[in-house]
């Protein structure tokens, strides 16, 4: 089903992203999750790719079992990072082939050991032009872009931002999944942003529940923009376990999901890093067991 069939219907969407597993023994240990996450009617799920592509083959592999064995809608991730169009062209065949019909398009993280980014020869530059390419190549396509917040890391200033996200919005995207933030007014005022460029396709809000100090440490690595709020940050000191921690890092990811759902946010993505116990304990504290029921 084409993405924006999902989002029209499915107001708001609930979905969950996942990484390739690099064992076959993890791989069907994640199937597992997934199917018990299957049981809270996802509008869809998403699979990564690792830096710099390293992933590419792992998250085409199980993007085609979640097709096959679970039969939730799934988007693939895509990135211009170290492939060519015609391998994209190839792997985009590929998905058509097996009913995968939704793709989430990225310029991409350089390999761990490259300081720079560097455009494969042969492939894109930017986002927006991979965007472009499945738009005339795969016309049935649905097509995902990344939003941010808090701002791009790698921005010059936030209105060069916008006008970067507005080319992948003009190049054909349908919807716009953003980083993860645990300050909702982040999200309003970007959503706000959003409409005085003119850019009016869904957008859905990235939300990743804190399950340990060590992991909020790895955000801070992986994302300089994310911003702690104090108030979360007093809380998880107060933690006097890990097990604490995780249910203070539960509660603040709920009160976020019910305000958003309050402000009218067309979907909530969630990044789960595989696991399903602190989503699933989420939708526990919102008081009902299912997405539908989340919609009513």
């Amino acid at each position: 089903m084409h993405i924006s069939t999902i989002l029209k219907n499915q107001f708001p969407s609930f979905s969950f992203e996942f990484f390739p597993p690099k064992t076959a023994l993890a791989s069907d240990e994640l199937l597992l999750a997934i199917t018990e996450l299957k049981k809270l009617a996802p509008s869809f799920v998403s699979v990564t790719y690792g830096a710099g592509g390293s992933t590419r083959e792992l998250t085409r592999e199980l993007v085609v079992r979640i097709q096959k064995e679970i039969e939730i809608p799934v988007v693939s991730h895509l990135t211009c990072v170290g492939s060519s169009a015609e391998e994209i062209d190839s792997l985009l065949t590929t998905y058509v082939d097996q009913g995968i019909g939704n793709v989430l398009a990225l310029r991409g993280d350089p390999p761990t050991l490259q300081a720079e980014w560097v455009p494969t020869q042969g492939g894109f530059t930017y986002a927006n032009s991979l965007v472009a390419f499945i738009k005339k190549s795969f016309p049935s396509m649905g097509i995902g872009v990344a939003g941010f917040p808090e701002g791009h890391p790698k921005a010059v200033n936030r209105l060069i931002e916008m006008d970067h996200l507005k080319a992948k919005v003009d190049a054909g995207a349908d919807y716009i999944c953003t980083q993860l933030f645990f300050d909702n007014h982040e999200f309003y005022d970007f959503r706000e942003r959003c409409e005085l460029a003119h850019i009016t396709i869904p957008i859905i809000a990235g939300i990743m529940p804190i399950v340990s100090v060590k992991g909020m440490q790895r955000m801070a690595e992986l994302s300089p923009n994310t911003r702690f709020p104090a108030r979360l940050q007093r809380a998880i000191g107060r933690a006097e376990s890990s097990l604490y921690v995780e249910n203070v890092g539960v509660q603040w990811a709920s009160e976020q999901v019910r305000d958003l759902i309050d402000n009218k946010v067309a979907g909530i993505h969630f990044y789960t890093l595989n696991k399903s116990a602190a989503t699933r304990r989420i939708y526990e504290s919102l008081g009902v067991s299912n997405s539908q029921s989340l919609c009513t």
